[in-house]
């Protein structure tokens, strides 16, 4: 049976901070806020990937109030969702990405973005997809307030050990 998830996370720019979306340390003025690195592309992969499960969101997983995920590197937080995934006997056919941001410019870090997240996932990266979009300058993503970003993921909740070895 197929399943489909969808995510959704915003994080707030902020001084002092990396901007780390996909894996990817981007050029920019400010970073984004966060318990964690506040990659808020990866954060809305994982609650795709946890919405398809039925499994809640990555609040409950990783709570944002607990010191043990005090910077913790997102793609790692998203390795450990894909052993929730694999432990339920699941697989993560295909997602699909948005990240909605005025500034900075995303779509040179594109494919590390897919890199990133589809070896985390160990998925094919022709299975990822990602994309920028900017806002029109309008609302918080347009007044360079914050970023935000949604995504789609497609699971196999009864793999074949063919599919299982593929995607590994």
């Amino acid at each position: 049976m197929m399943r489909i998830g969808h995510g959704f996370d915003v994080h707030e720019f902020a001084e002092g901070r990396k901007c780390i979306l996909g894996g990817v340390d981007i050029p920019s003025e400010r970073g984004l806020l966060g318990h964690s690195d506040a990659d808020v592309l990866t954060h809305a992969l994982m609650d795709a990937i946890l919405g398809a499960l039925r499994e809640g969101d990555i609040g409950q997983l990783f709570p944002d109030d607990d010191p043990a995920f005090e910077g913790a590197d997102s793609l790692v937080l998203l390795a450990r969702v894909m052993d929730v995934v694999r432990g339920r006997g699941c697989a993560v056919v295909d997602c699909d990405c948005t990240v909605a941001a005025q500034a900075p410019k995303l779509a040179p870090h594109r494919e590390r973005m897919r890199e990133n997240l589809a070896r985390a996932m160990g998925i094919p990266i022709s299975s990822v997809g990602v994309k920028a979009t900017t806002t029109e300058r309008l609302g918080f993503v347009g007044r360079e307030e914050g970023i935000c970003a949604w995504a789609v993921v497609l699971l196999d909740d009864s793999p074949s050990p063919e599919r299982l070895r593929s995607c590994a």
